[in-house]
């Protein structure tokens, strides 16, 4: 049987090869895409994860509207990685799909009170404001949520955002700490594997041939890559969302430690700081499988195979 699985999303390049690649995986159901704020404002990540859906041939997949803003701050967007639309890259429509009626985190909710206990895996790849607010009205979902794949944090790595804090986690800190708090199991997909995970020009000329997905993909990644080559000085991008899918799909390919993870909401220099206990060193009992590497040609000969294949039954 498929995993069910719920992606919470602001899409973002890299969210939309994550998308790309769980829609192309018959291992994975992907029961709706809620849509947060986050790289940009819930307004465009809402229409970009339509977009996406239409791109993959999957105007079924229903889309909610979920949070406008983090719980107790004012919202961070990321346009300078992104772009203005959080898209660009390719030239985009305005998708024939409606939004699905009701809120996003109603959905979650209702998803998990009506699916079997254990069955649902939520995967958060933006802030996690739509999955902290759903545990709060329903205290009830958290023992029936089967896993949190989520990507967000650092500890080698530190912060993309502040020298201390990751984006996903510093846009929205009080949300992060009530979710590592919950007890539901997590695994925590954060820098220090994402920044592995670059792409190269053979990958993008690769998915350029493939057809018309392979085509977005290729050019998302070259708007992508720009930041990252005036940033870090690196040859490729890394596409940190499409590694929570690639945990789903093939395990193998990571390895971590389960470990103690607290979020700081409250220094001056820190917030939104993962403070991971990687040489558990405070006694605090683990809370999360915290990964840190990760076979990166692996990785991408899975979204290779995926990819290809999902452009070929569109053609």
């Amino acid at each position: 049987m498929p995993r069910k699985i719920i992606i919470d999303t602001d899409p973002g390049q890299d969210d939309a090869v994550a998308i790309l690649l769980a829609l192309a995986s018959p291992e994975l159901e992907v029961l709706a895409l809620t849509a947060v704020a986050g790289n940009v404002p819930l307004d465009l990540t809402q229409r970009n994860a339509r977009i996406i859906s239409q791109i993959a041939g999957r105007t079924d997949l229903p889309v909610y509207a979920g949070c406008d803003r983090p719980l107790a701050r004012p919202l961070v967007t990321a346009e300078h990685v992104h772009g203005k639309s959080g898209l660009d890259g390719i030239e985009l429509f305005e998708p024939e799909m409606p939004l699905a009626s009701g809120h996003a985190v109603d959905f979650i909710i209702d998803t998990l009170r009506r699916e079997p206990a254990g069955t649902v895996t939520l995967v958060p790849i933006g802030p996690l404001t739509n999955i902290a607010t759903a545990f709060q009205r329903a205290p009830d979902i958290v023992p029936r949520v089967q896993e949190i794949v989520l990507m967000g944090g650092a500890y080698f790595e530190v912060g993309n955002i502040t020298p201390a804090a990751e984006f996903n986690i510093y846009v929205d800190p009080e949300a992060a700490k009530l979710v590592f708090a919950s007890g539901a199991p997590l695994t925590v997909v954060p820098l220090d594997v994402t920044h592995k995970a670059l792409t190269n020009r053979d990958w993008i000329e690769t998915m350029r041939a493939s057809g018309p997905i392979g085509r977005a993909v290729a050019s998302w990644t070259d708007f992508f890559e720009r930041y990252d080559r005036e940033k870090y000085g690196s040859q490729g991008a890394p596409l940190h969302d499409p590694c929570t899918i690639g945990w789903l799909l093939r395990p193998e390919l990571f390895s971590g430690r389960h470990i103690n993870v607290e979020i700081e909401t409250q220094g001056e220099f820190t917030l939104g700081m993962t403070v991971a206990d990687w040489w558990r060193v405070t006694g605090r009992e683990a809370n999360a499988m915290f990964l840190r590497d990760i076979d990166r040609d692996g990785l991408f000969a899975l979204l290779t195979e995926r990819i290809t294949a999902l452009d070929a039954r569109l053609r």
